[in-house]
């Protein structure tokens, strides 16, 4: 992903979770080893600039639209707000910490970001390995049978096949929808051939749109407070 399309999730996601920032100018830093880091605070010496003024009450991107702290995911004309999410209880930390290397693992081998499968994962099944959906979704990573066979996964049930198969189908969706990260989570919700029937835009379900802005919320939650930004 080049940096103007990690500059604009970058405020994607700031502009549906931290409506406070929208009037905030972002400054950008870049360390000998390239990693990117980018704060709303001014920090003392040359090496940090500015990078993003804001001064629009009201930012657009994509499928996304947030206009003060109600806002949520605007699809088809119709808005869907959602509640902060609870954080982790304890027993889901610990499990949080016994699949995260599954998780280092698979977002290497795909060239994903660790904390994106960890916000699908939660949003999934709150790190529950033997969660069942209504419709059939199985494991961490809510795999539908379908799926599972298409990644060759043969237990869903097993976490290091789930997250796998998970993390590979992840990595194609971003693949299909241009490295767009809402549009992809879309796919991973309500199948790739819903966003592709709606001109490539997130459909105009409730629960995907609720779906999407979740895994965000997560997603962010996951990031260090500063949001670093790896460079590639």
């Amino acid at each position: 992903m080049d940096e103007t399309a990690r500059l604009t999730w970058f405020f994607s996601a700031l502009a549906l979770l931290v409506p406070g920032l929208l009037k905030a100018d972002i400054y950008k830093y870049v360390d000998a080893v390239g990693h990117v880091y980018f704060t709303d605070t001014p920090l003392q010496g040359n090496r940090y600039r500015l990078e993003w003024q804001r001064e629009a009450s009201k930012v657009v991107s994509g499928n996304l639209t947030a206009t003060d702290p109600r806002a949520g995911i605007i699809a088809q004309g119709r808005v869907l707000t959602s509640r902060p999410a609870a954080p982790l209880t304890q027993s889901q930390s610990e499990r949080r910490a016994l699949y995260h290397p599954l998780v280092l693992v698979n977002a290497r081998r795909y060239g994903l970001s660790p904390s994106l499968i960890h916000a699908i994962i939660r949003a999934e099944s709150s790190y529950n390995p033997q969660a069942v959906s209504p419709k059939g979704a199985q494991g961490l990573m809510q795999l539908m049978p379908a799926t599972a066979a298409r990644y060759g996964v043969r237990d869903p049930f097993d976490p290091a096949e789930n997250i796998r198969g998970g993390a590979a189908y992840l990595r194609d969706l971003l693949d299909l929808f241009g490295q767009d990260v809402k549009l992809a989570l879309a796919g991973y919700n309500a199948g790739e051939g819903a966003v592709l029937k709606y001109g490539r835009q997130i459909p105009p379900y409730d629960e995907t749109q609720e779906y999407v802005r979740r895994v965000l919320h997560f997603y962010v939650d996951e990031r260090p407070a500063s949001f670093i930004l790896t460079a590639r």
